[in-house]
């Protein structure tokens, strides 16, 4: 039983790294090992589960099935584990996704104090700007700002942080400082992940405007369009979080700052169909206690 149970285990990491070896290297068993136990369970299963190439190993159809089904009943039976063991004893692998602004601004000066309670824990950081996919990258909990699009997804509402928009000393100097909504016509602009044509919305003493914008820099991390920002390169807008460090040493400031532009909302998010695991769970309650020096409330 316990011999069945690792190798449901292994098919899991396998199927999300598509990669024996890469399994291999995470769980500390040899390649080749890997490949004997993934062969025993097809074997006891009856269908093949994985597809093998010399460039990736990749799920058939019946291990996308089977991958589905057995990770809610794997994530089952570790609450149940762990709430034997008792409140705090966590364990395994907890994988979360969110955007390396988010990870290094907000994540990094509060991880540790995490880690060092949940000492059998292992975390694995997934960072992309793009929204990741939850059930294929093998997400146990993600970590978004702004609306939630309709999904089954379980979401969990943290906090929200302020928005707004920013620009260098030496760019408001160049081309002029906005005292208007309707004055920002006349700038360039910085355009974060999406890249698009989009439209600011700012609000004041009952007075709403909206202002569409168009940057003709476009990146696709928040980082950058800080560090653009920061080069004199236009106008962002951006979580008070994502910039409060800069807007502290004067590096940015703050452009209109009179003006409402809301608050954008940070969710922690679990894959529908399947529990979350009791880590996730303590990460999520451990971050709506810790993120307010980034100004999540």
């Amino acid at each position: 039983m316990h011999d069945h149970l690792f190798a449901l285990r292994l098919f899991v990491r396998v199927a999300h790294k598509g990669s024996f070896s890469a399994a291999g290297r995470e769980l500390k068993i040899p390649q080749p090992t890997v490949s004997r136990l993934i062969a025993q369970l097809e074997q006891e299963i009856g269908a093949a589960l994985l597809t093998r190439t010399t460039r990736a190993v990749t799920l058939t159809e019946a291990g996308r099935e089977f991958l589905s089904r057995i990770e809610s009943v794997l994530a089952a039976l570790d609450d149940a584990e762990q709430t034997a063991r008792g409140v705090g004893k966590l364990r395994g692998v907890l994988r979360v996704g969110l955007s390396s602004s988010l990870a290094i601004r907000g994540l990094m000066p509060r991880l540790q104090r995490f880690m060092e309670l949940h000492p059998d824990l292992r975390v694995e950081l997934l960072l992309d700007d793009a929204r990741q996919d939850l059930v294929t990258e093998g997400v146990d909990i993600g970590l978004r700002f702004g609306p939630l699009p309709d999904s089954s997804a379980v979401a969990q509402r943290l906090g929200a942080v302020e928005r707004v928009i920013v620009a260098s000393p030496a760019y408001l100097a160049r081309a002029g400082t906005p005292r208007t909504p309707d004055e920002l016509a006349q700038h360039s602009f910085v355009a974060g992940p999406g890249g698009k044509a989009t439209s600011w919305s700012f609000s004041k003493d009952g007075a709403k405007h909206t202002v569409r914008v168009d940057g003709r820099l476009a990146v696709s991390q928040n980082e950058v369009a800080t560090s653009a920002a920061i080069a004199g390169m236009g106008i962002v807008s951006m979580s008070l979080g994502a910039c409060l460090k800069e807007l502290n040493e004067g590096a940015l400031v703050r452009v209109l700052p009179g003006w409402d532009m809301g608050r954008i909302e940070l969710h922690a998010v679990f894959a529908a169909g399947r529990a979350a695991k009791p880590s996730a769970r303590a990460f999520a309650a451990y971050l709506s206690q810790n993120l307010q020096h980034m100004g999540v409330q």
